[in-house]
């Protein structure tokens, strides 16, 4: 009798396990660049307060993620997205490729173009294939979007392979079917591509009234995808209004990223943010896309440039950014529930490549405002350093902002959207951090995200989710 019950409790065991392992039709995949446990915890503060929540809060699975790269106890982007996107680790500047592949720098092209020739010769490292290539060969439909260069290290980490991230214009090759360059792996091509770095793409050109950028090989990558069947979209207007039955790619900034969340939504706009869209409109959008394809979708989205203003120090834009992030993590949940209330069919995964150096300062009130000089909780007034001068709350343990003698500091001057917070230690741009990140799950197969896991299981974790 006990054999018998242990018999079938094992069976249910595996029935089990082999339903979670391969129960998700679709994943998306949301990365905040830089998005560390401080800085999610202060946009909560910022947007919703101490007792409020994130749409990434609510998720019922959480997991800690060791982020150390190949060489280095503190990570850049690339390795980092790499192995979440490959399980592979491989050193610092390093997407995609196996551990052994030195960081060759690119050169300077004949216009002085930085990044412009690649270097990364053909015996240095073998490719090391992405989930994305895998679940391209399984006949699902991918996106990468971004509000970064699309050829920024954590994009590219999902559809290239290079010696190293700065090579932009080879990055870019990658993408363009039967083209030199292309990335074979990608099948037909990736399905939706949106981001800015419109220069990487297109060819030389002088007229450029923020600087000479372009493609010394005079392609013009852009046409070459339209070729391919592409739709290709240069504003907000032109994405609203692509058909949702054909490939699509957007790149929304001529030269650049695109614009910070707390410009591209200044009144008046102005620029080339006038007309960029949201990341919650780009990610909506991208789902409209890749569920037209009945086999399901693998989709990244990327809140890129929280990861930048916490390189410059300036909280404020930092957490707008991750509220903005949050914000498209919203929109896809309500647009995946209209087909898919339960989520039964689709996993979300929403973290970070690695954590920055932003703290929490001193005892500050409840209620006072996050990005505020900081008030005691018992009497209310405001704090005051050893020297009698007040402080702000948030502070970065390195970075610009590093005064040789304190002052006083007051609301008026740190509530402003320009405004950069102190550091401890005197760098030309602040660091990222070593510690670990969040990981928050929800939907099929979210259950196996659990514990403190290296950011190399997570591509393990996916590929069980899709049942590969």
């Amino acid at each position: 009798m006990k054999s018998r019950i242990l018999t079938a409790a094992i069976a249910l065991t595996f029935a089990n396990f082999a339903q979670a392992a391969g129960e998700a039709k679709n994943i998306i995949f949301f990365l905040g660049d830089g998005m560390g446990p401080s800085t999610i915890t202060a946009s909560r503060i910022y947007k919703y307060g101490e007792d409020g929540s994130l749409n990434m809060d609510k998720f019922e699975r959480t997991a800690r993620i060791k982020t150390y790269s190949n060489d280095a106890q503190t990570t850049d982007s690339a390795p980092s997205m790499a192995a979440y996107m490959t399980g592979v680790k491989m050193n610092n500047e390093v997407i995609s490729m196996s551990p052994d592949t030195v960081a060759t720098p690119p050169g300077k092209d004949v216009n002085g173009n930085s990044g412009g020739v690649n270097k990364c010769a053909s015996n240095n490292g073998t490719s090391a294939p992405t989930i994305l290539e895998v679940a391209k060969s399984k006949g699902k439909a991918v996106g990468s979007i971004t509000t970064t260069e699309l050829t920024h290290a954590t994009p590219a980490a999902t559809f290239s392979h290079i010696c190293n991230r700065n090579a932009q214009y080879a990055i870019a090759a990658q993408l363009v079917p039967g083209g030199a360059g292309y990335n074979t792996a990608l099948n037909d091509g990736v399905d939706v591509l949106m981001g800015g770095g419109r220069n990487h793409f297109l060819p030389y050109d002088t007229s450029i009234s923020t600087g000479k950028a372009g493609r010394a090989d005079g392609r013009n990558l852009l046409n070459e995808l339209a070729a391919q069947g592409y739709t290709v979209a240069a504003t907000r207007t032109d994405m609203l209004a692509a058909p949702t039955n054909k490939k699509f790619i957007g790149i929304y900034s001529s030269v650049s990223h695109l614009e910070y969340e707390l410009d591209r939504t200044a009144t008046p706009p102005s620029g080339e943010g006038a007309n960029q869209p949201s990341l919650a409109e780009m990610t909506t959008k991208a789902i409209d896309i890749l569920s037209q394809n009945s086999n399901g979708y693998f989709l990244m989205v990327e809140g890129g440039r929280i990861d930048h203003a916490l390189h410059a120090t300036n909280a404020k834009r930092a957490l707008v950014d991750t509220i903005a992030f949050d914000d498209a993590i919203k929109a896809a949940l309500e647009k995946v529930k209209l087909t898919d209330p339960t989520l039964s069919n689709t996993l979300i995964v929403v973290t970070a490549d690695h954590d920055h150096t932003l703290a929490f300062n001193g005892y500050g009130k409840r209620g006072n405002p996050i990005l505020d000089i900081n008030r005691d909780y018992k009497t209310g007034q405001a704090s005051k350093d050893a020297d009698g001068n007040t402080y702000t709350t948030l502070v970065f343990g390195n970075g610009p902002n590093r005064p040789d003698l304190r002052v006083n500091l007051d609301s008026t001057t740190v509530l402003t959207n320009n405004y950069l917070q102190e550091t401890g230690v005197r760098l030309a741009s602040e660091t990222h951090g070593g510690g670990d990140v969040k990981l928050f799950a929800t939907g099929a197969g979210a259950k196996s995200f659990k514990g403190t896991i290296d950011n190399t299981k997570v591509f393990s974790l996916l590929k069980a989710a899709f049942g590969f």
